[in-house]
């Protein structure tokens, strides 16, 4: 009988350990949320300015 049945089978990665360990995926992460949080902030400044007469 071949030994295949006795060799452990590599256990899957979950998806939030594989996104952790990628630094590259980190730093655009770390970039465009605050850029995008400050553009919609800016945004909603711009927006309650009142209108001048």
């Amino acid at each position: 009988m071949p030994q295949e049945d006795n060799v452990p089978k590599p256990e899957r990665i979950p998806f939030f350990q594989r996104m952790l360990d990628n630094p590259f995926l980190l730093l655009f992460i770390g970039v465009a949320m605050p850029t995008v949080f400050y553009i919609l902030w800016g945004i909603m400044e711009i927006a309650t300015i009142p209108v001048a007469e």
